[in-house]
C-alpha cells in the first residue's frame, strides 16, 4: 500500500514530470545567479547612496520604491532566463 505522499508524487510527475539539468545547464544557471546577484547589489548600493543623501522624505520614498521595483524587475529577468536555460535541450 502506498502512502498519500507517494500517491501525490506520482500524480505530480504525471502532470509535470521532473527534468534533469545537465552539467552545462547547472553552470549556466550558476553564472546567471552570480551575474544577477551582482546587478542587484550594484543597484542597491547606488540607490542606497542616493537615499542617504536625500533630506526630503517624499524623494526618499520615491527612491525606496524605485529600489523595490528594480529588484523585482531584475529577479523576474533572472527567473525568465533561468527558465529558458532549463527548457533548452
Amino acid at each position: 500500500m502506498k502512502s498519500s505522499y507517494e500517491l501525490a508524487m506520482e500524480r505530480l510527475n504525471k502532470t509535470a514530470p521532473t527534468t534533469k539539468t545537465t552539467p552545462k545547464q547547472k553552470k549556466e544557471l550558476a553564472e546567471l545567479d552570480s551575474l544577477y546577484t551582482a546587478k542587484i547589489a550594484e543597484r542597491e548600493l547606488a540607490l542606497n547612496r542616493e537615499i542617504a543623501q536625500v533630506r526630503d522624505f517624499e524623494k526618499e520614498e520615491v527612491l525606496r520604491n524605485q529600489l523595490v521595483q528594480e529588484r523585482k524587475k531584475l529577479q523576474a529577468e533572472l527567473e525568465d532566463k533561468k527558465e529558458r536555460v532549463r527548457q533548452a535541450k
